[in-house]
């Protein structure tokens, strides 16, 4: 698997935990609650998984190589990515620290930037690499992605992501 592959691999699963907070979202703005301990495992599957894991691996390799491969830093895709990162960050932060309506809320702007910033990065920014990425710097991101995720343990895993998923589903499925 080429290092974009596996990105496009891991926006899968951010997607899959998407649809999940988005009916953990629903299920708060219905029902009026779903138990702490949920959304306080659903917020740490998106900090180790989504930012720590997959957010780290564009932006100390994949952006990096991409700006020595000639794609521009500054006003372009790549800086739009990295704001998106960090909006992504303030909302989850929202999603913690909120409950209620305020949680309701973040949740829908974070699911809503998420999925448009996958859509982005897999129809623009991945594309874009491939133009410009080398064997060589290719050779450079497996290096840098297996050290994120040497880092990081089995959370970086697509089968460890996937199992606190499934994890998470189920508590939410039994009243969560």
């Amino acid at each position: 698997m080429t290092p974009l592959d596996l990105l496009r691999e891991e926006h899968r699963m951010i997607l899959n935990a998407l649809d999940l907070l988005q009916r953990g979202a629903d299920r708060e703005a219905a029902a009026g609650g779903v138990a702490e301990t949920w959304w306080i495992g659903a917020v740490a599957w998106l900090r180790a998984f989504a930012d720590r894991n997959h957010h780290a691996k564009e932006e100390s390799a994949l952006f990096p190589a991409m700006v020595k491969g000639g794609v521009p830093s500054e006003g372009g895709p790549i800086a739009v990515m990295l704001e998106e990162h960090v909006e992504g960050r303030r909302l989850v932060q929202a999603i913690a620290s909120e409950t209620g309506d305020g949680r309701v809320r973040a949740c829908r702007a974070y699911v809503a930037l998420l999925r448009a910033h996958i859509d982005k990065e897999n129809e623009i920014v991945f594309p874009l690499a491939d133009a410009v990425l080398d064997v060589t710097a290719v050779q450079g991101l497996r290096r840098e992605f297996d050290a994120v995720e040497a880092e990081q343990g089995s959370a970086a895993t697509i089968a460890g992501a996937e199992a606190e998923l499934g994890r998470l589903a189920a508590v939410l499925e039994i009243g969560g």
